[in-house]
């Protein structure tokens, strides 16, 4: 079942990193557009050759319309679609100062109550996401320029979030199984003790 799941967090993180890919290309096309129009519009440009300047007016070059609303939902997706890597691979960031010092038992007791911790906090936020996803859903709310329904980033942004729900349940119950057992439920932890 662990391979399973960590499968199942790696397919989620690559298709964060497309999402995130993606959002990267939207932006520099849409910087690109805009420096081009501000260019075509510049005294300098319009004095030197004009005839370019208003070639490059023409053309319609310039931001891409709605960049930020599709910016905004995308990089909600793409956070909660890394969130399941990060905690089957123990990644999220741990200040380790004052365990350092503790035993190898007492630092996995600790590791399998703050997954446990966050795991329900990866729910909470599951079940008040769905419950604003319902909201925008009854209410009908678009966006400003592109005017594409608000619910549609909740839903995605959601599914991303019940398979943060699926990997954090199982992190915490392997965890605390370790704690139990002794043995090693998680795959390999890659970690970012700081």
């Amino acid at each position: 079942m662990g391979k399973a799941i960590e499968r199942l967090a790696r397919a989620m993180a690559v298709i964060g990193g497309v999402a995130l890919t993606l959002l990267v290309i939207l932006v520099c096309v849409s910087v690109l557009g805009r420096g081009g129009n501000t260019l075509g519009h510049s005294d300098w440009l319009t004095g030197l050759v004009p005839g370019l300047a208003e070639g490059l007016i023409g053309s319609g070059i310039g931001p891409v319309q709605g960049d930020f609303e599709i910016v905004e939902a995308g990089v909600a997706f793409a956070i909660f679609a890394f969130l399941p890597i990060c905690q089957i691979l123990g990644a999220h960031a741990t200040v380790d100062v004052f365990t350092s010092f503790l035993s190898p038992r007492v630092n996995k007791i600790i590791i399998a109550f703050w997954e446990v911790i966050l795991t329900g906090i990866i729910i909470l936020i599951t079940v008040r996401l769905y419950d604003g996803m319902m909201s925008k859903v009854s209410n009908g709310e678009t966006t400003f320029l592109l005017q594409f329904p608000v619910w549609w980033a909740y839903a995605a942004s959601f599914v991303a979030s019940m398979v943060a729900v699926i990997v954090g349940i199982y992190c915490a119950i392997a965890r605390v199984a370790g704690v139990i057992t002794g043995k090693d439920y998680m795959p390999r932890s890659e970690g970012a003790v700081h």
